[in-house]
């Protein structure tokens, strides 16, 4: 299963591929090079839908508990000042995608979505600790009764060069429900209400809609 913001890159992928096997088959009478160039421009269609696979979760919603928005890996715990919401202390939580993980975004809570912003910006590789507030960014914020109000940020990494957000301001969001698309390499940033039980560790592997990130 692929996400529908892949199909135009999937099509694209294949049409490419599909021509360059035909006219290198045709045209190229050097055995090694023609399998090798077929062979190259096969595995970068693989590599394309192995970017945009979409794998259906089941999630059971839990009040209580805030779930991961993202695959990827755990790389920041910490106490920070958050400036552009809140403007006072959170904990930030973030998790770093490679090219290689699932760039589904799930909501990780349910409740009603009070914030959502688009910003412009750099491309820093997404580890960067300026990447939160430099790079291309979409900030949501979510709010229910039992945490109050979650911000996540999907932040653009050094490949990235489009984030898709579907959170806009009034919406009534599912906990696990798809939530947008960051393409080619990225991060997402969690900040919860001080005194949250974190639940998971530094270099944790997380899974979207799936790994309980925090408790209440």
């Amino acid at each position: 299963m692929f996400h529908k913001e892949g199909a135009q890159s999937i099509l694209i992928g294949t049409v490419f591929t599909a021509i360059v096997l035909l006219l290198s088959d045709k045209f190229i009478e050097t055995y090694w090079i023609q399998k090798s160039i077929q062979i190259a421009t096969f595995g970068l269609l693989i590599i394309i839908l192995q970017f945009f696979r979409n794998p259906k979760r089941d999630v059971i919603v839990n009040e209580n508990q805030i779930l991961a928005p993202v695959d990827g890996k755990v790389v920041v715990i910490e106490e920070v000042y958050e400036g552009e919401f809140f403007k006072d202390k959170r904990i930030q939580v973030s998790i770093f995608m490679s090219p290689l993980n699932v760039h589904v975004t799930r909501y990780g809570l349910s409740g009603i979505v009070k914030f959502s912003k688009y910003h412009p910006g750099k491309f820093l590789v997404a580890w960067h600790p300026k990447a939160s507030e430099e790079n291309e960014r979409t900030t949501i914020v979510v709010e229910n009764q039992n945490f109050g109000a979650i911000l996540y940020r999907q932040i653009a990494g050094a490949l990235a060069r489009r984030i898709v957000n579907y959170a806009q301001e009034g919406m009534q969001v599912i906990q696990g429900e798809d939530a947008g698309f960051i393409k080619f390499g990225s991060r997402v940033d969690l900040f919860l209400p001080i005194g949250t039980n974190v639940n998971v560790a530094l270099n944790q592997k997380a899974i979207g809609g799936k790994t309980i990130i925090a408790t209440k």
